[in-house]
């Protein structure tokens, strides 16, 4: 493996560590607060305060001409992880955080697939393979083991 690759990488697993962290904790805030959609509210909120002023900090304030020229589509992004928070809060504690976090990212993997497949946001193209379908089924796989017995 290419050791340029390890530092993207080892920051990508902490991410996962964190996300699936972030699943039970979220739904034990939603508990406390009664409320699923309250509680995915006031992750974001957090969020986005965090990010807001590490990007002051920063000074990666974008100027309204760079917001203008950004496409629509690109703005769906906020929208899409308002649903993935909210419904990963609804299914921890119906599925656990195992068969949860397994079907997440089952669903990402079938999701990247075509994505990358059709070169989907101006991505380059990668083809679909057969080792990448052999990958997704036994993510696949591991979701219904986790749900077995």
């Amino acid at each position: 493996m290419n050791p340029s690759l390890l530092l993207p990488l080892a920051g990508i697993f902490l991410g996962g560590v964190f996300l699936a962290s972030q699943a039970p904790i979220n739904a034990a805030l939603a508990r406390s607060l009664g409320d699923p959609t309250l509680a995915a509210c006031i992750s974001f909120g957090i969020g986005f305060l965090v990010l807001a002023v590490v990007s002051v900090y920063r000074g990666g304030w974008p100027s309204g001409g760079a917001v203008a020229a950004a496409p629509w589509w690109s703005w769906l992004g906020g929208l899409l992880g308002a649903f993935y928070v909210a419904v990963v809060i609804w299914g921890v504690p119906q599925l656990g955080v195992v068969s949860t976090v397994a079907a997440l990212i089952f669903g990402q993997v079938a999701a990247a697939l075509i994505l990358d497949a059709i070169g989907a946001f101006g991505l380059p193209v990668q083809p679909i393979t057969w080792q990448r379908l052999v990958a997704a089924g036994m993510i696949l796989g591991g979701l219904v083991l986790s749900r077995a017995g």
